[in-house]
């Protein structure tokens, strides 16, 4: 972006850009900086209540928010705010509709972090499979504990609930190995799988019963929330694995702990919690049969690094009249809405 196309506030001043927490990663911040914005960080990661006030008080042009909650009114108390992109893809912590309803788009930062969360998927289902987490459990205890009673996944079937950039690459790396692949996804209606030999079904239910491993892959709204509830959990063959590198709240973590406790499911991988930070009391801290991260699974940094370049040029394009394209926007409406405005 040259200097001559550098966003300026209305008013003449430096745009500010909040960044919904303590920091950004370097890559990021250098776009903001070249753009010449005046950047405001979150003090405290989850304080929600330091968000209300800095959108209160600060004349702050455009948000990239990370995982704290942007609120209806956060975004209210605002008169300035123009844009907002994720540092990421899930925007359950945001808002959206506050935003449409004032004709702010929502970016988002697609396959950004798409390989380092694909990784992560594996690991925790190779880690779930052969019990490799208790093991080394077992073996800084002092115990020659040597669990042979591992699941062997050459020959057994993966269900991917969500098949776009992330479940397409965790079902390459799973074809490679030997095993069969199905996939569900809504958005994928009628079309032919965009990747060969894995099947595409029409209904999760009738997909279930045919998994010994589900892997999560989708983003939270009213209609995934619990999504995998004891009736769905009860469809898996028995002793399969769960494998939810997604949101911890598309799946009744009730149900699952009992899942887990009573033998229905060998194992499960999370990466994401109904609560976060997990409570200390959590069922799912003793069972010997979970394997738990916190939240990292595009957190490595080259994943950090192009979501926050991808969010820093997201907004700072539609600052400067050259929007990221609409496939990025999860409410393009108001792309359109600006549009006739603007002709």
């Amino acid at each position: 972006m040259t200097s001559a196309q550098r966003p300026i506030a209305p008013t003449g001043r430096p745009i500010t850009i909040f960044v919904t927490a303590p920091k950004l990663a370097p890559a990021g911040v250098d776009v903001l900086q070249a753009a010449g914005a005046r950047v405001i960080y979150l003090p405290a990661a989850d304080d929600v209540q330091a968000v209300r006030h800095i959108m209160a008080t600060e004349p702050v042009d455009a948000v990239i928010s990370r995982t704290v909650a942007l609120d209806a009114e956060a975004i209210a108390s605002c008169p300035t705010l123009k844009v907002i992109s994720k540092h990421g893809v899930g925007v359950s912590n945001i808002d959206v509709a506050a935003c449409t309803e004032r004709g702010i788009p929502v970016y988002v930062t697609p396959g950004a972090n798409a390989q380092s969360v694909a990784e992560m998927t594996l690991g925790l289902m190779f880690a779930a499979a052969r019990r490799i987490h208790w093991m080394d459990s077992e073996l800084r205890g002092g115990r020659w504990s040597r669990a042979q009673d591992g699941l062997e996944l050459h020959g057994r079937t993966l269900g991917l609930v969500g098949f776009g950039q992330v479940g397409q690459r965790v079902a390459a790396a799973c074809l490679a190995i030997g095993m069969r692949v199905h996939a569900y996804d809504p958005a994928l209606q009628g079309q032919p799988s965009p990747l060969p030999g894995v099947t595409l079904w029409s209904d999760l239910d009738d997909m279930l019963p045919h998994c010994n491993v589900v892997s999560l892959h989708v983003p939270l709204n009213a209609r995934t929330r619990n999504l995998f509830d004891a009736a769905r959990l009860a469809r898996l063959p028995k002793q399969a694995v769960l494998i939810n590198t997604a949101r911890g709240e598309v799946v009744d973590e009730a149900a699952l702990i009992q899942a887990l406790q009573d033998g229905q499911l060998y194992a499960a991988g999370l990466d994401t919690m109904a609560v976060e930070p997990l409570p200390g009391g959590s069922p799912l801290i003793t069972l010997p049969n979970v394997v738990l991260t916190p939240h990292v699974g595009g957190s490595t940094p080259a994943a950090l690094a192009a979501m926050a370049t991808g969010a820093a040029r997201n907004v700072l394009g539609w600052l400067a009249g050259q929007p990221a394209d609409a496939s990025a926007c999860v409410n393009a409406q108001v792309l359109k809405a600006a549009s006739a405005v603007s002709a």
